[in-house]
């Protein structure tokens, strides 16, 4: 079982989350697992999949660019015993193939693990053709179907750990690029169906998912500085959520959700539909990708066209609770 501490933690950063759990997790996995499939859509040598293709060819298969036959061929793999691992980009493999992941994977409930990279913006320059802001408001409506999204590079592999125990299907949106932020130096037990409080406050609670995380992190630290106390808690959960942890946020002044995701149908969307079910909730402040396609440009520049930089995330909960 992976470790998470300060030097695996800092490898897997500079890796990705991509090439963390494909240059290294994958692996390590196929060892003990011969019945373990990995699949892609002409996209081995961009997931970190060489050593794994060198390694182990009879439990590669590419099916080019077909995401949908490709789903097909895994949930096929998954009724004859086999443990499949299917990724491409996230766009590609939620948006093409929805319907097979909705049909063969929920319906069917046939265990599957969908690997989406390049969520969020940080495909950058590549454009709107490629960047995934819908991928979680497509697939948490599918019964089965439980959405993960890890906060770094080391979760992202103990995410995976959980998952191949797991006897559901799953869908795992991969964010941020190559040196990703490190969230988690010291190891830490992940659950479907659970978060992490990262940092304590008790007048703003803050949901981030993804390289989110990091980020609310940082903007959490700047609102100490202007005297507010921030409780920051990583949602690698999408679905199932924590609805405890959510509700335990009753008595703080604003609540605030943070997404590399557009802000429909995604994790403040999943906060909102808890809290309403209920009176006495402060408000909730959504914060993600803007209704609009964005222009191509560094991925930087994209999240600072959304206000997802610590520094706005700061100034947009400081008008909130003034």
């Amino acid at each position: 079982m992976f470790q998470i501490n300060r030097i695996t933690s800092r490898t897997c950063s500079m890796l990705g989350q991509r090439g963390a759990i494909f240059g290294l997790a994958v692996l390590d996995a196929a060892k003990v697992d011969d019945k373990l499939i990995v699949l892609t859509a002409d996209l081995a040598t961009l997931s970190g999949l060489d050593r794994f293709v060198k390694s182990y060819p009879g439990q590669f298969l590419n099916a080019g660019i077909a995401e949908q036959n490709m789903l097909g061929m895994a949930a096929g793999l998954a009724s004859e015993g086999f443990h499949p691992i299917v990724t491409t980009y996230a766009t590609f493999v939620t948006m093409r193939s929805c319907e097979q992941i909705r049909h063969y994977l929920g319906y069917m409930n046939q265990k599957v693990i969908v690997i989406g990279s390049g969520a969020g913006l940080s495909q950058g320059f590549a454009g709107n053709t490629h960047y995934t802001i819908e991928d979680i408001s497509m697939m948490r409506p599918i019964p089965n179907l439980q959405v993960l999204s890890p906060a770094d590079a080391a979760s992202a592999v103990k995410l995976l750990e959980v998952a191949m125990a797991s006897d559901r299907p799953v869908y795992m949106r991969l964010t941020g690029n190559l040196n990703c932020p490190i969230v988690y130096k010291e190891d830490a037990s992940f659950e479907i169906g659970k978060s992490h409080v990262l940092r304590d406050g008790e007048d703003v609670a803050i949901f981030a998912c993804g390289t989110m995380v990091s980020t609310a992190l940082k903007a959490a630290k700047l609102l100490e500085e202007k005297g507010v106390s921030s409780k920051v808690i990583d949602m690698y959960s999408i679905k199932p959520i924590d609805r405890e942890q959510i509700l335990s946020c009753k008595t703080h002044k604003l609540l605030v959700s943070i997404e590399e995701h557009s802000k429909m149908g995604g994790l403040g969307a999943a906060v909102a539909e808890i809290i309403s079910e209920f009176s006495g909730y402060s408000s909730l402040l959504r914060l993600g990708i803007a209704d609009v396609f964005d222009l191509a440009g560094d991925y930087d520049g994209l999240l600072a066209q959304n206000r997802l930089t610590p520094e706005q995330i700061v100034e947009d909960i400081l008008e909130k609770i003034s």
